[in-house]
């Protein structure tokens, strides 16, 4: 096998995208993505049985579309890299049985990567070799992370997490309240552009000192967030704008949302950074693609002297280029294949960045 510049197939299935990705060395050669999002539309939400179906259903088109992009054959890869975690159970299992059907079949080893972590090396994709001192703000609709990143294929620290809601449920379900529809992001993220983000002040999750502590004495939850309550506050906003006869100011409670989400996200990050020397910043996730985020962490980024690295969007959602990213790194590290006799974990955690 090739373990300087490898050609490996990375393969995403964590959640309501079917994802194939082809990568050499940390040269991007295809991304075909195939999106469930239309069939859950009607739920407001994820369904997994649904994700799971569709998963089926995609998976050899998508795999036949991102060969044909890259114009590689199957014989031609060095290796395959599958999400083992976190995820949906049922998704990540289709994933999984589909990479270990094609190792067997085709003989070449198999790589089980962590989803989270496959989110920051992603970045070697987008500017080569990430820099030392790296922290990663992970923000999706599923995961709301702050890393410590030492060595992406074997150093990972967790400095911080939701301890509810993600920040991309709680867009969806805001959205839901303001009768806007699913996905929340992209809809919310627009109408905030009209509406006065200092109009309501929503509560920052967690930010009250017996949760924050000190530098010498850190609270329980220093560099955590909640959203749930957040959630609860735009709810109790509409029910008074309601009870009150007024007419409901939905892009001024879209705007204060999202400035919420934001300023307590950036805040608690910018935080974690300077107390642990972190001087380098990778910004991913889905919600990465959240025009006030974006702009609200690159400011508060340059105001402490912190390096910010944002991949583009295609690339920020979920994918199998970032599969094969963080598969191609391992494998240049000398990691050994997993094997087939691993399992799908749903609550894989991020120090565990391959089985």
């Amino acid at each position: 096998m090739n373990r300087t510049q490898p050609l490996v197939l990375g393969i995403e299935s964590s959640c309501d995208e079917t994802g194939v990705g082809i990568v050499r060395g940390d040269t991007l050669l295809a991304n075909t993505v195939s999106s469930s999002m239309d069939e859950h539309v009607r739920f407001g939400g994820v369904i997994p049985e649904i994700a799971s179906r569709a998963h089926l259903d995609a998976f050899i088109p998508t795999l036949e579309q991102a060969l044909d992009t890259a114009g590689v054959t199957l014989d031609e890869v060095d290796a395959l890299a599958v999400t083992s975690g976190p995820g949906l159970a049922g998704a990540l299992m289709v994933g999984v049985c589909a990479a270990k059907a094609l190792s067997l079949a085709t003989g070449k080893p198999l790589y089980a990567i962590n989803h989270l972590v496959a989110h920051v090396g992603v970045g070697v994709l987008d500017g080569g070799v990430l820099p030392e001192n790296l922290g990663a703000l992970l923000v999706s609709g599923g995961h709301t992370e702050i890393l410590r990143v030492r060595s992406l294929t074997d150093d990972v620290e967790l400095l911080g997490s939701t301890i509810d809601d993600a920040a991309g449920e709680a867009y969806d379900k805001v959205a839901r309240i303001l009768g806007l529809g699913y996905p929340g992001g992209p809809v919310i993220d627009k109408l905030a552009r009209e509406g006065d983000p200092k109009r309501i002040r929503f509560p920052r999750g967690l930010s009250q000192p017996k949760y924050m502590g000190s530098a010498e004495a850190p609270g329980p939850h220093r560099y955590d967030w909640s959203f749930s309550g957040l959630k609860t506050a735009v709810a109790r906003c509409v029910e008074q704008f309601e009870a009150a006869d007024e007419p409901l100011p939905v892009a001024d409670i879209a705007a204060s949302f999202q400035e919420a989400v934001a300023d307590v996200i950036t805040a608690k990050a910018m935080l974690a950074c300077t107390e642990h020397g972190i001087s380098n910043l990778l910004l991913g996730g889905g919600v990465a693609a959240n025009s006030r985020l974006r702009a609200l962490t690159e400011e508060r980024c340059a105001e402490h002297g912190i390096s910010l690295r944002v991949p583009p969007v295609s690339l920020c959602t979920d994918n199998g280029a970032m599969v094969a990213a963080l598969g191609a790194q391992v494998v240049m590290a000398g990691g050994q294949p997993s094997g087939i006799e691993f399992a799908p974990d749903s609550s894989m955690p991020v120090t565990s960045v391959h089985l």
